[in-house]
């Protein structure tokens, strides 16, 4: 998979003035980082190429034919798309095993699924984020531990504490209600990605930057147009403000620590943060539905 290629190339050689793969992980192919000036318009990549190049960037669905690599980044716009269609798998699965009866299992079955249909980059990048939130002494040694490939004590536990409140925020919802809970967390996690992607410093040339090349302030409108169907799934408003809030609290919290401690983001951070947008958005989701129903507990209208 192209995330996950390129993302150990720039590990092994972090200052490296290029990184990029084509979409799907194949034959490597060199692109100038952070000069997209010099690469096709975007008018020559059809609409069609840059959806299925979300899909094969982001998922390990057999989709064919590798996409170019510039038809996401010119695009990255779309990346909601991705979080529709995994979160959606993610529903059907839990849905599947409670028509057995199995509910905790139906939750830990549904997180499975979406994190193995992105073939766990994001969940490596909060791994990197534990182990660079845990390293002290200087900025140096904390860029040190956020890039590099081996996984210490920090980035265990957070990976273990991520996965099992994530599971728990599951169970804790409604079971008619988990379709469009992980539907709406999914969509919302790619759209604080691509905030990032667009309003993120970069911390060094490397995959993030490269595509952030590509940002413009305008993408963050078009992927918040391609969230707006989630208004019509049955949940109650006080479900839609929370997710909301709480992808945005992500957003802004993990932008300006990763500033502080780091000085920009980076990919393993923009992966993180995809995991933390999902823990979030379904955490509140299960809170207010414990609530009393005249507060706002009733989720299904």
């Amino acid at each position: 998979m192209a995330e996950e290629k390129v993302k150990a190339e720039v590990k092994e050689n972090p200052d490296a003035e290029s990184a990029g793969a084509d979409v799907c992980g194949g034959e490597d192919k060199r692109v100038a980082v952070a000069s997209p000036a010099s690469a096709s318009p975007a008018g020559k990549i059809s609409f069609i190429t840059s959806i299925i190049a979300v899909f094969q960037f982001f998922t390990i669905l057999p989709l064919g034919t590798c996409r170019d690599y510039e038809a996401f980044p010119r695009r990255l716009y779309l990346s909601p798309l991705a979080g529709w269609l995994v979160g959606a798998a993610g529903g059907a699965v839990f849905l599947l095993f409670m028509h057995l009866n199995m509910r905790i299992f139906a939750a830990a079955a549904a997180v499975a699924t979406i994190m193995v249909l992105y073939g766990f980059n994001h969940f490596d990048g909060v791994l990197d984020l534990g182990d660079g939130l845990m390293a002290h002494t200087s900025r140096e040694k904390r860029i040190k531990a956020l890039t590099d490939q081996n996984i210490g004590a920090g980035g265990t536990a957070c990976g273990m504490f991520l996965i099992l409140l994530t599971v728990a925020a599951v169970v804790s919802i409604p079971a008619e209600s988990v379709l469009f809970a992980l539907i709406i967390a999914e969509v919302a996690a790619k759209y604080v990605q691509v905030l990032f992607l667009v309003f993120g410093r970069p911390l060094r040339e490397g995959m993030f930057s490269y595509l952030h090349s590509f940002a413009k302030r305008r993408f963050a409108v078009y992927a918040l147009i391609l969230c707006l169907p989630l208004l019509l799934l049955p949940i109650a408003p006080a479900a839609y403000i929370g997710a909301a809030l709480g992808a945005l609290l992500v957003f802004f919290v993990l932008k300006g620590l990763s500033y502080r401690l780091f000085g920009g983001v980076n990919g393993d951070i923009t992966g993180a943060a995809n995991e933390l947008t999902r823990l979030a958005v379904l955490t509140i989701i299960a809170a207010i539905a414990g609530l009393p129903a005249g507060i706002g507990g009733i989720l299904i209208i």
